[in-house]
């Protein structure tokens, strides 16, 4: 009796027809756009372009990261507790402390940018507050400061710290835990020698969700912040209809992207978390 496996034809192609819908989707709308951007880039003054968007936007690069770097640190500190404690102490309440983290997306990122900036206006609430209890001056605001810009990036990117985490947190052996106290080990060095190790892979994944689209916004600068705020998004929003200025602009976004790759590359090698990249 012939194997059955021999009367049915090999179906290799099966792999490459899934993946077919994808990669002409990533071709077409990733690809192909990447490719004349850098056309455009090269255009006019060709490398220059690229020596001219660092000598006249140094100052705005290096504020776009510091921004991004800063809501990315915010992100880690206050979204690791809070996926630690739905990953490990929610019980029941688990899928509702979830329900709450991803509710913001229920409501669009511009209504979110413009909420911030009721809140944060010198009528608002957290002005008021922070006036009577005598931590800001009658003439201080909010509207306008790197600690507003900050902070706006920091919500609305916070849920992508968050579920990365959580997942990571959530398929940890429990059992690697319990260990801990078993051979001596105290519960926060069991975290930093178990738990963190395990976990890192969720922090990698969340830093990378929020650091990349927190460089490339526009958005709260624009309703929260004031020039002294701009970021690399906001040229290349007011400037890109401007049509004698699209190479410079091109450039620009191509250095933006290189500096985040390297900014990734390093940061996965600091971490551990090289084969993740």
């Amino acid at each position: 009796m012939s194997d059955s496996s021999d009367s049915r034809p090999a179906r290799w192609y099966i792999p490459y027809l899934l993946l077919g819908p994808g990669l002409l989707w990533l071709f077409v709308f990733f690809v192909v756009p990447l490719v004349r951007l850098g056309e455009k880039s090269l255009e006019g003054n060709g490398l220059t372009n690229y020596s001219n968007a660092f000598s006249d936007y140094g100052t705005v690069i290096g504020r776009t990261f510091k921004f991004a770097a800063l809501a990315t640190i915010a992100c880690i500190v206050l979204g690791y507790p809070l996926a630690y404690v739905i990953a490990m102490r929610a019980g029941r309440y688990k899928n509702a402390l979830l329900a709450l983290v991803v509710l913001p997306f229920f409501t669009t990122y511009l209504i979110r940018a413009i909420a911030w900036r009721t809140l944060l206006a010198d009528g608002g609430p957290i002005v008021g507050f922070l006036r009577g209890i005598s931590l800001m001056g009658d003439n201080s605001g909010l509207l306008g400061t790197d600690l507003a810009v900050v902070g706006s990036l920091t919500y609305n990117f916070l849920p992508f710290m968050v579920l990365p985490i959580y997942v990571a947190l959530e398929k940890v052996d429990k059992r690697l835990l319990e260990a801990g106290p078993d051979l001596y080990a105290s519960g926060w060095r069991t975290f930093r020698k178990v738990t963190m190790p395990l976990s890192i892979s969720g922090v990698f994944a969340g830093s990378l969700l929020t650091f990349i689209p927190a460089a490339g916004d526009f958005v709260n600068v624009e309703f929260i912040g004031s020039e002294r705020q701009t970021m690399i998004g906001n040229v290349i929003e007011k400037n890109f209809t401007k049509v004698f200025f699209r190479p410079q602009l091109s450039a620009l976004s191509f250095v933006l992207m290189a500096l985040i790759l390297v900014a990734v590359l390093v940061y996965a090698r600091l971490l551990g978390t090289e084969d993740l990249v």
